[in-house]
């Protein structure tokens, strides 16, 4: 049976460079802006294999003349995304990948094949009342090791060329994406608009619409205002799930006015 190619991925970006005259509400202009943000590092992981993959500026030889010149790890990063059929991120839909896309769009590289996006943070607010919707936190939530730990200097230590603060981005990121695939799996039977996995399938077989098993069970019936259908739910990942058939045989049925 074959199925979707998801993807799960993290970008680290560098900040802005900019001129300021204060630290507290500043506008900042155009022209106060020295260097913009570029990416730093990415990290992926396709959904069923074991390996990580990244990608950093210094692994690339431009990185030695042209320190924040992003375009290899951009390219590289656009070939993944051109494979997957859906992309998992943390606050994807807002950050992850219009920010990938603007890179793109400077290294005059056209759109990749298009996807499917899940965003793990609109999940949280949508279906859950957390304390906290972010990454490390849901993480922790669910009994699972969050982030590591770091600070503003990681940042810096990159932006300087500093080998070790490299070397502990690329393992941060890393990190990001092996704990991001953690809370997704948790979080992914309480989506309410997630991808169908059944319509990357080519059979008639029976899937779930979230993680693609075939382990349904009868479970009684879910009703609308006119119909009653057939429910399953997946034992792999919790989903409740239903036939489109309406099982409903009175034809006298009447539906609310106001």
């Amino acid at each position: 049976m074959s199925g979707p190619r998801v993807l799960y991925f993290d970008l680290e970006t560098s900040p802005i460079l900019c001129w300021t005259w204060g630290l507290f509400k500043q506008n900042i202009g155009i022209p106060q802006i020295v260097r913009d943000s570029h990416l730093l590092t990415w990290a992926a992981k396709w959904a069923g294999e074991d390996a990580v993959m990244y990608d950093s500026l210094p692994a690339h030889d431009l990185y030695k003349k042209e320190p924040f010149n992003d375009i290899h790890i951009v390219e590289s990063m656009w070939h993944l995304l051109n494979e997957a059929d859906i992309v998992i991120a943390q606050n994807g839909d807002k950050f992850d990948v219009p920010k990938i896309n603007a890179a793109f769009f400077k290294h005059d590289l056209t759109p990749p094949s298009t996807y499917r996006t899940v965003d793990t943070l609109k999940i949280a607010r949508g279906a859950l009342r957390l304390t906290s919707n972010k990454l490390d936190w849901m993480a922790r939530f669910v009994g699972e090791a969050g982030k590591i730990k770091t600070d503003f200097d990681l940042w810096t230590g990159c932006i300087n060329g500093e080998k070790k603060a490299w070397d502990n981005m690329v393992k941060y990121n890393i990190k990001d994406v092996t704990i991001l695939e953690d809370v997704y799996t948790k979080l992914a039977p309480w989506s309410k608009a997630h991808p169908n996995h059944a319509l990357y399938t080519d059979d008639n077989e029976m899937v779930c619409t979230t993680c693609g098993s075939n382990k349904l069970v009868r479970q009684g019936h879910a009703y609308t205002s006119l119909g009653k259908f057939q429910q399953y739910q997946c034992k792999d990942c919790g989903k409740w799930l239903r036939s489109r058939k309406n099982v409903a045989s009175r034809k006298n049925l009447l539906t609310n006015v106001i």
